[in-house]
């Protein structure tokens, strides 16, 4: 297991990162899995084996039966506090009133203690808001967090699925307003859905935020139940809950390509997904579910597969976004290098 820092901080954290999104069944998040304490203490226990010191979970996971068994867990195994990075998220509903979600003041207050009594801790490693709030004002939402640091109850700070203008905004209001600045951006990227490298990754690279990882297997569909001849059976995630949404005709095309390289290598599919991923510099840390021992021994594999030259060449190829404007205009003339007016534009990296 390898370990990056998180973002432009030096704090480390394991190059694979344990979800607990799995854990608690309770609503919508049963498609997601129905992992109960005493198999969620084991899958805490085998992935801090392997080498893994981050969890990763959420208020609003199975009503926050998610952060219960994280934290009970925890307790029962005697994990060195020091030892562990726990990160959670803020933002979604966690009742019925119109103060019971969002990004206001309130809700992030009220919501932090909630986390960290369910959690059994004193603090949060890094607290994240899970979405936008188009109705609060982003200062707003910055200044509260930065209380939160200055109390001692979070570390650090992040955002999960904001675009690249919200975060520079966010950036932009914390150095003028000098509060504690965002250190991590949580997003979905596989190789069937790379759109954050238009915007979002040139800002990470920029800023120098920590890119955490969601649904790196887009929902189980690079799982390798999943092909042009084949279908999972029924119960499996994405059977009941088609998400990530995902063109399927290039999806069998991508899914064609890795399933290549992982016969030639023995390994699973899923493996390659997560290589892939471990292979791009601005990834800090990949996000794996599992609801089985197995599963999780199996993607924690994919830190041994070392892709070669070739092998990444054809995955990026066939997994490629196509370019918008103003990219390819930009690319064009970039400076440097600069291409003469009339040559092909540079191809996408």
């Amino acid at each position: 297991m390898k370990y990056k820092t998180l973002g432009n901080t030096g704090l480390f954290v394991s190059e694979l990162c344990l979800g607990s999104m799995t854990f608690g069944g309770k609503g919508v998040w049963a498609n997601m899995g129905n992992v109960q304490q005493d198999d969620a203490q084991a899958l805490i226990a085998r992935a801090i084996e392997h080498g893994v010191n981050f969890i990763d979970t959420a208020d609003i996971y199975s009503d926050g039966a998610s952060e219960e068994m994280v934290g009970q867990s925890l307790k029962n195994l005697g994990v060195r506090r020091e030892d562990v990075v726990v990160a959670t998220k803020v933002n979604g509903p966690v009742g019925t009133g119109p103060n019971d979600a969002g990004n206001s003041r309130g809700h992030i207050l009220d919501s932090v203690k909630a986390s960290l009594k369910r959690l059994q801790l004193e603090h949060i490693d890094l607290y994240q808001l899970h979405n936008i709030d188009s109705v609060t004002p982003i200062e707003e939402s910055l200044a509260a967090l930065d209380t939160l640091v200055s109390q001692g109850l979070v570390r650090y700070v992040g955002v999960s699925n904001w675009s690249a203008w919200q975060m520079a905004r966010a950036l932009g209001h914390s150095e003028r307003l000098n509060l504690t600045k965002i250190a991590t951006t949580q997003n979905y990227y596989t190789l069937l859905g790379r759109e954050l490298e238009r915007e979002i990754v040139p800002l990470i690279k920029a800023d120098k935020l920590g890119l955490l990882v969601w649904s790196p297997l887009a929902g189980g569909l690079l799982s390798g139940k999943f092909g042009r001849d084949k279908q999972a059976e029924d119960g499996s995630r994405r059977t009941t809950f088609n998400f990530p949404p995902v063109a399927m005709e290039h999806a069998y095309e991508v899914i064609d390509a890795m399933e290549t390289i992982a016969v030639d290598r023995g390994v699973s599919i899923a493996r390659i997904a997560l290589s892939w991923l471990l292979h791009q510099p601005h990834v800090t840390s990949v996000i794996i579910g599992a609801k089985r021992i197995e599963q999780l021994d199996d993607n924690v594999g994919a830190t041994q597969v070392v892709l070669t030259a070739d092998e990444l060449a054809a995955l990026n190829a066939i997994s490629a976004i196509r370019q918008e404007y103003p990219a390819w205009m930009q690319r064009i003339r970039d400076v440097p290098p600069r291409q003469p007016l009339g040559a092909a534009p540079l191809a996408a990296d």
